[in-house]
């Protein structure tokens, strides 16, 4: 369970596009074997080994087309996936940051408040509707930024 402290937490939506924050957002990162419209494009793709999979994860119009295609093949997912993801979406974040000014301007403003994923259904990646879940990307974005505080001084 996730509790911020006295501070006035940051409420991010991993899904909403117009957030800079979001891994739906439309900021292209280059990682692995190119580049990807989005860190979900990334994300989706990385949660298999099947090359032909991820390039059509990769050439999905949008983010939720990409999460959709992954989900249609869940029954593939590469055996590691549960001890790699978080791995695997930390380094989507950190480098979307550090290839988009924007983005970085955006999470550097959060200071040092809390961040929460307020996905009211997702107890691992937000805090679920009871906000007992494990919010695991507002966990992953504080890192990044602290980890990108310290590169900036």
């Amino acid at each position: 369970m996730f509790k911020p402290s006295g501070e006035e937490a940051v409420s991010v939506s991993m899904t909403d596009a117009s957030d800079p924050l979001a891994s739906f957002s439309e900021h292209a990162v280059t990682l692995e074997d190119g580049e990807w419209p989005s860190v979900e494009h990334y994300f989706s793709a990385m949660m298999f080994t099947d090359a032909e999979l991820r390039e059509r994860i990769r050439a999905a119009p949008d983010p939720a087309q990409a999460r959709k295609i992954a989900k249609q093949h869940k029954h593939s997912t590469r055996k590691d996936w549960g001890r790699i993801a978080e791995t695997v979406m930390t380094r989507a974040l950190y480098v979307k940051c550090r290839a988009h000014p924007d983005v970085l301007k955006a999470l550097l403003a959060t200071g040092s408040q809390p961040i929460i994923e307020r996905s009211l259904y997702d107890y691992h990646w937000g805090c679920g509707r009871d906000g007992r879940g494990h919010n695991a990307y507002g966990k992953i974005l504080m890192a990044v930024r602290e980890r990108l505080q310290t590169a900036n001084n």
